[in-house]
Parts: C-alpha cells; sequence; structure tokens
C-alpha cells in the first residue's frame, strides 16, 4: 500500500469557552480526532498540552473568555494551538518551585513538545506547540513493521492498494471486513493445528495493548 498519502488528515478548529469545564470536553474531542488520524501515538501528550493551554487562557486571560482550538499537521508534526483574546503579558517558561501549585504548565509542554510558542494577532495571541509523531508523512502510516507486514497479508484478501480509510464509506467497511476474515482464519489455523485459539487470541490483544496506549480520559 501506498503509505505516503494514506490518511488525509485535515485540521479542525473547535470554539469554546474557557472554563474549567471545557477542559475534559476538548480532552474527549481530541482523543476521537487523534484515534481516527491513527495518532494514539502522541495522544497523552496531545490531551496534556490541550489541558496546560487552556488551563493558561483560564488563569491569565480569563474565565469565560471566548477561545479556539486549532490542529493540524506541520509536516509529521502534530501542531496544536490555543487562539484567546488576551494581548497582555505573554506566556513565558519560569521555574516552579517544588511547593509551588503552579506554573509547571509551560514546563510540561516545553518537556514532551518539539518546539512551542507564542505570536501575536490583530484580535489578540496563540500559544502554540509541536508533537513528533512516527509517521512516514503528513498523511502517511506510522512506521512499523508490523503495519506493513498486516499490508501484505490483506492484499491477499483482497483489500485495495489505495488506502481504504482515504477512500471512505463502503471501501473502509470492506477493508474492516476483510481484516475480520484475515483474524478468523489465522484462528481456525491455530484450530486446525492442535492450539487453543482462545489463548492465543488472549495473547495477541494483550501483545496489542501494550503496543498501543490506554485509554486516556
Amino acid at each position: 500500500m501506498n503509505h505516503q498519502n494514506c490518511l488525509r488528515r485535515k485540521g479542525w478548529e473547535v470554539p469554546f469557552v474557557a472554563t474549567p469545564r471545557e477542559v475534559p470536553a476538548l480532552r474527549r474531542i481530541m482523543r476521537s480526532h487523534l484515534t481516527h488520524w491513527g495518532l494514539l501515538g502522541v495522544l497523552e501528550q496531545a490531551q496534556l498540552c490541550v489541558s496546560e493551554l487552556v488551563t493558561n487562557v483560564i488563569k491569565h486571560v480569563g474565565v469565560g473568555v471566548p477561545a479556539t482550538l486549532a490542529v493540524s499537521m506541520n509536516g509529521t508534526n502534530l501542531h496544536l494551538e490555543v487562539q484567546d483574546p488576551g494581548m497582555g503579558q505573554l506566556p513565558t517558561l519560569g521555574r516552579a518551585e517544588a511547593d509551588s501549585e503552579g506554573g509547571r504548565g509551560l514546563a510540561l509542554i516545553d518537556a514532551v513538545s518539539e518546539c512551542w510558542g507564542v505570536r501575536l494577532g490583530v484580535e489578540g495571541k496563540v500559544t502554540w506547540c509541536e508533537l513528533a509523531t512516527a509517521l512516514t508523512s503528513p498523511h502517511g502510516h506510522i512506521r512499523d513493521h508490523r503495519v506493513s507486514r498486516a499490508d501484505g497479508m490483506l492484499t491477499s484478501y483482497g483489500v485495495p492498494v489505495a488506502c481504504p480509510a482515504e477512500a471512505g464509506g463502503l471501501a473502509a467497511d470492506r477493508a474492516a471486513e476483510r481484516a475480520v476474515d484475515l483474524i478468523a482464519d489465522l484462528l481456525l489455523w491455530i484450530q486446525a493445528h492442535g492450539l487453543d485459539p482462545e489463548t492465543t487470541l488472549e495473547r495477541a490483544q494483550e501483545r496489542f495493548e501494550a503496543a498501543a496506549p490506554g485509554p486516556v480520559r
């Protein structure tokens, strides 16, 4: 399969009102989009950055101000930014004391991101950060030999060379069904050779969960 343009990752944005109750909602939205983009490998860091960027607006610009979360790809990096109407003191990376309850937001973003910054606009400012991904291209697959091996097997089940996710709709549904067929056939192979399909499936699930990030709320 062509991994260079397999999944179109179109940028998106969500307007919100800067209140503490919006933070978990934005984290859920981030999870939904990154799951669709196949970027669970950076989900935890992305949710952390969104939480800190939004909390920074609440603390330093004000509760209830209108703001916008925007997410896009910059090359193979995931680009996150929060736009707010604040034009006063710009966020700076300070040093929080050990017993301090605040001041760690930008330090956390600095620790998990490739880069971050602030830019002023006509109607306010934008605080942004970028996270490195394991993508081969902005719209490609992650770099993983296991995904490539599965690609090779699924082609024999009639999954087209063009990415089914890019085609969408019925093509994606058919590709998912062919993947189910492959899994079922492998379990039949296990059984035919005198092994236990249920135990094998449990072991496969354990390996999958070990390789993929767990649920993050």
